[in-house]
């Protein structure tokens, strides 16, 4: 009966039997047959069947529902006895400055006690997918993913300011973005998200210009602010030894500056002693949250 409830589990999360079979390293009849079988178990249908995938009835929902901790629980359990404790290779995603600046040095002193990591960079909904398509172990995401079969933890609260080289200066801190109309603006894509975070949450206004240089990853946005190339609003973790010395300043000083909170993301079926969740809880511990 177990494996009909795997079968059954991963086919509600991915949507479609073939996407599920292919979670579970199986054939599509082989799922196919399985969940037919459940669903004369319990004397009820469980999925509707769609053009593109199938669609869980209520009663596949509320299965769902009751059997998906236990199901991971058990899955992990048994993960822990066939795999080697605390060791093996975590396949980690996330946004390549804070994984550089904040994630590989947290975890530099696990290397040397067997740790292994491969990392790859990217956007959350695509690594999101990978950590479900089991491609990745570990990612860490911008937003707060809403997908079954996530075990999802907050751990770093990103803090933002409006930062420039000392040429820049106002001389008084900002309170408008009317002062900054002679300055470049630098942003990491050309929509320039994180800025138009910022002038909604201090300024109380909808960013109305076009930035000046977009460059795809904040540490070359933090490379250009110091040299001279315009104000940019980047996390503190980046700036804030910049800030110490002098070579940035606050070019803005609100009383509540926006944040983001991150989370780090593990399949829910991820054993307690397996390498992701030892390298999730390491995170957690390094940032307190």
């Amino acid at each position: 009966m177990l494996d009909l409830f795997r079968s059954f589990l991963a086919v509600h999360r991915a949507g479609s039997i073939t996407a599920g079979a292919q979670v579970l390293g199986l054939s599509q009849p082989t799922v196919t047959a399985q969940l037919k079988a459940l669903e004369a178990a319990l004397g009820r249908p469980l999925f509707e069947r769609q053009a593109r995938g199938v669609r869980p009835t209520s009663a596949g929902d509320e299965l769902a529902r009751r059997i998906a901790d236990p199901i991971d629980a058990l899955q992990g359990l048994l993960r822990d006895e066939l795999d080697a404790p605390t060791t093996g290779t975590v396949h980690l995603g996330g946004p390549a400055d804070f994984l550089c600046d904040q994630v590989l040095p947290a975890l530099a002193g696990r290397f040397a006690a067997g740790l292994q990591v491969r990392t790859t960079f990217g956007l959350p909904d695509d690594l999101l997918d990978r950590l479900l398509n089991r491609s990745l172990d570990l990612v860490i995401s911008s937003v707060r993913p809403r997908r079954p079969g996530l075990r999802v933890t907050p751990f770093y609260d990103e803090v933002f300011a409006l930062v420039a080289a000392p040429q820049w200066s106002t001389g008084t801190a900002i309170t408008s973005p009317e002062p900054l109309r002679k300055i470049p603006l630098v942003a990491y894509a050309e929509e320039a998200p994180i800025i138009r975070r910022y002038w909604r949450s201090v300024f109380g206004t909808r960013l109305t210009r076009t930035v000046d240089l977009v460059v795809p990853d904040l540490r070359g946005v933090l490379a250009a602010v110091r040299r001279g190339a315009g104000a940019s609003v980047l996390p503190t973790y980046l700036c804030d030894e910049l800030l110490a010395t002098g070579e940035l300043v606050l070019l803005a000083e609100p009383e509540l500056p926006p944040l983001n909170t991150l989370y780090v993301v593990t399949r829910s079926d991820a054993g307690p002693r397996s390498a992701a969740v030892v390298v999730r809880d390491e995170l957690v511990r390094a940032t307190g949250l």
